[in-house]
């Protein structure tokens, strides 16, 4: 039986630039679309939405994201907070253990919040179009990830931890200085596609390591 559309509140594009104070009072809500409003800020009260399982704060002018979040607890299939002004995320957010979907692209991270590998539930990651110039040991913890999102930073080297994802089908790597791959990437068993288009940087080292890649039916894009 289909949810009641009560449960699921759209403000797309709406023009809002602040948030209503009426919608932080509708705690039964399922799903909150807030995308393309020209926000600057996000109430505190945002953490009243318990059961939240969606929220889309995508293209707004967002510079901070309330340590409330975190008591979002539910918040299992999408969180958006790509296209806006953001270079971190509050500790709270690793409290988010069911999340499956995160998109923080086109911000302005430096490094990717410790926060975020703290998902563990993690399928897919995407971090595109930031500032990011490696990875964080810590993202061997998202052992479920199934794609990993990095087109357009200023990454030279990923760690070798990322050889423990094993999971991971797609890396997208697209647009960045890198100069080698780590040598655990052969040990991906799973994965189908890596991209690395408007990679030219890579040194002759890693000619070998795309060789055996496609050996064991890896998709290289380059």
């Amino acid at each position: 039986m289909p949810e009641p559309s009560s449960l699921h509140l759209n403000l797309w594009k709406k023009n809002l630039h602040h948030v209503p104070a009426s919608v932080w009072k509708q705690t039964e809500l399922k799903t909150l679309v807030l995308a393309d409003n020209g926000l600057t800020e996000i109430s505190d009260e945002i953490g009243c939405l318990k059961q939240l399982r969606m929220l889309d704060l995508g293209h707004n002018q967002l510079t901070n994201v309330p340590e409330t979040i975190g008591d979002i607890e539910d918040l299992s299939d999408f969180l958006y907070l790509h296209d806006n002004r953001l270079n971190s995320l509050p500790a709270s957010l690793a409290r988010l253990k069911k999340l499956r979907y995160l998109n923080i692209s086109e911000n302005a991270f430096t490094q990717l919040p410790e926060s975020v590998t703290a998902l563990t539930n993690l399928i897919e990651l995407r971090a595109s179009d930031n500032q990011l110039t490696t990875l964080p040991n810590s993202i061997q913890q998202l052992s479920r990830l199934r794609e990993l999102h990095l087109r357009n930073n200023q990454i030279t080297s990923l760690p070798e931890a990322i050889g423990m994802l094993h999971e991971l089908r797609q890396l997208d790597l697209r647009g960045n200085p890198l100069t080698h791959l780590p040598t655990t990437i052969i040990h991906l068993p799973k994965l189908e596609k890596l991209d690395l288009r408007w990679v030219s940087t890579l040194a002759p080292s890693a000619i070998s390591q795309i060789d055996n890649l496609e050996a064991q039916g890896c998709i290289v894009y380059k």
